[in-house]
């Protein structure tokens, strides 16, 4: 049983109603300028609130959440975690550069039977992210990883390749396949080995799906990977190539799947006896894939066609609760009382609601890498599916949907605290699309409206923030080329207090205003805590708010 001491009485009980959360997923403040959909976009909800006394700005990136250094983005995982844990945790690219480096990967057991498993005419696959951008992997874990196998004795490797384009530039493929290919031939003539590139596809139609908003992209990649079907090339860099030429428009997210093919046979599918090892350390669009491994005959979600028995392992445990996948090389982070586990306890009823595409983030990423409920009496989650389509297609995606739940659940006077997440800015983000991250964030500021109207009326509170930047940049220029940005940016993220009965109660802390040690995602919990009446756990990051002394 987890306890919260209650503030005393004059100093703040909370409102009378509700306090709502708001995510703006991928919506940072950067420049003032054309690139910026933040700042194109017409947004007379989120102009108010950036310039209300009521505000300040959050690091969502680099060493705030738990990443190695501050060049590295942030994301919506991490993100959700921070503002769930109220503390800052090592996060997975951080543990497997730890790993890597201090060899314990390599003396665990799970890597040992992976090599094991891949000697005697046997060969080892390596299926992943193929990019540095470190957010759901890194080459220069998968490059150690590889030397080591050769070092043990592994004869045979293939790497399956899933092309990123959303977290790299949109078109940088086959500057990673140069790097990877060199790798690969310095392996082979140190060790007379065979190391190659056996398949690929991009990402958002090859094997990474999560959630399960479409297993057909599952399908796509284990045809690929594991039975060598798909359009045959001679090496990845030809296949990467000609669908450039086919379409001057393509990306690398979306290229489709392909399958490295020697006297028309593929090189490398995935037999009986072998090992694979997928190299994401981020968990949300490594799941189904490992389900697909590791299910056994129960698995239904398409037709496998052949499963071969194999050794499988992910880089990281995906799931901790449903143990996904069975296997994996490097231990997760171990999140433990999450702010939403004391509210439980203290007998505070709340939702949580986003689309498809972030329902995660808001329950299981914000619950601490755990499925399902802490308490199913004290809370109620509910999913809106997402459209299975470009996000940047229909740009408005379920944000209003979104919208009407939230206004139902706060007007019957159910809960005292939600939390929602609106994807919009980050998921038209990604597709680079200028026009599209303008009418995105238009539906966010309009939705965000909609939503601070019923909490005024409820006499509440409403706090609006994100999780990491992605359409405050939405193209870079270069000696006059402009290029569309479709990653995470390195941007703040904003901070703002909604409570329509303010009265000078309380004001923006130290911690908030601090330029030295900046404040981040993880100061959030405390403050939500205190505005609805608790004092924090003094492990928490401080609070952005502090009351005034009566």
């Amino acid at each position: 049983m987890l306890t919260l001491e209650k503030l005393s009485s004059d100093t703040f009980a909370g409102r009378p109603g509700p306090l709502l959360l708001i995510v703006m997923d991928g919506v940072g403040i950067g420049k003032q300028d054309e690139s910026n959909a933040v700042y194109v976009a017409k947004t007379p909800t989120l102009d108010k609130l950036f310039g209300a006394k009521l505000y300040c700005q959050l690091q969502a990136h680099g060493q705030a959440v738990g990443l190695p250094s501050d060049d590295d983005m942030g994301n919506s995982e991490i993100g959700h975690n921070a503002l769930g844990a109220g503390r800052v945790f090592d996060q997975g690219a951080k543990l497997v550069n730890k790993a890597i480096e201090t060899a314990s990967m390599f003396d665990g057991e799970v890597w040992k039977k992976a090599v094991a498993s891949a000697k005697d005419g046997h060969t080892m696959h390596f299926i992943g992210l193929h990019s540095d951008g470190n957010v759901h992997s890194n080459i220069s874990q998968l490059y150690p990883m590889l030397k080591r196998a050769a070092e043990e004795g592994v004869k045979r490797c293939r790497v399956h390749i899933l092309l990123d384009g959303r977290d790299v530039p949109a078109k940088s493929a086959l500057v990673y396949i140069e790097k990877t290919e060199k790798v690969l031939a310095e392996i082979n003539e140190k060790y007379s080995a065979d190391f190659r590139i056996a398949s690929g596809g991009g990402r958002m139609i090859t094997t990474m799906d999560r959630y399960q908003a479409d297993w057909s992209i599952v399908e796509r990649g284990w045809k690929a990977h594991v039975l060598g079907e798909g359009r045959s090339f001679n090496s990845a860099a030809e296949a990467v190539q000609t669908m450039y030429d086919e379409d001057a428009e393509a990306t690398d997210q979306y290229l489709k799947p392909f399958v490295i093919t020697e006297n028309g046979k593929p090189v490398g599918t995935i037999e009986n006896g072998d090992s694979v090892v997928f190299f994401n350390f981020r968990g949300d669009r490594a799941i189904e894939i490992s389900m697909a491994f590791d299910g056994g005959a129960e698995f239904d979600k398409f037709d496998r066609v052949r499963v071969p028995e194999v050794y499988y392992s992910g880089i990281m445990e995906y799931d901790g609760d449903l143990k996904i996948p069975k296997h994996y090389l490097v231990n997760p982070p171990q999140i433990d009382r999450t702010f939403c586990e004391y509210l439980c306890d203290e007998g505070v009823k709340m939702f949580a609601i986003s689309e498809t595409q972030k329902f995660g983030h808001v329950t299981y990423f914000w619950n601490g890498n755990k499925s399902g409920y802490i308490n199913e009496a004290m809370e109620t989650y509910h999913e809106i599916p997402s459209d299975k389509i470009e996000f940047d297609k229909a740009p408005k995606m379920k944000a209003v949907e979104i919208t009407d739940w939230v206004i139902d659940a706060l007007n019957s006077g159910q809960y005292k605290f939600g939390r929602l997440n609106l994807a919009n800015g980050d998921m038209v983000g990604h597709t680079g699309n200028m026009e599209a991250a303008v009418i995105a964030v238009e539906t966010v500021d309009e939705c965000v409206g909609r939503m601070l109207e019923v909490v005024k009326k409820l006499n509440g509170i409403a706090i609006v923030t994100a999780d990491h930047g992605n359409c405050d940049i939405m193209w870079t220029e270069k000696n006059g080329v402009r290029s569309p940005k479709t990653a995470h940016t390195l941007n703040p993220v904003p901070f703002c207090i909604y409570d329509p009965n303010y009265n000078g109660e309380y004001e923006m802390s130290a911690a908030a205003t601090d330029t030295v040690n900046r404040p981040g995602l993880s100061n959030v919990a405390a403050t939500v805590m205190n505005l609805l009446g608790f004092k924090a756990p003094e492990d928490y990051r401080p609070s952005l708010v502090e009351f005034k002394k009566n």
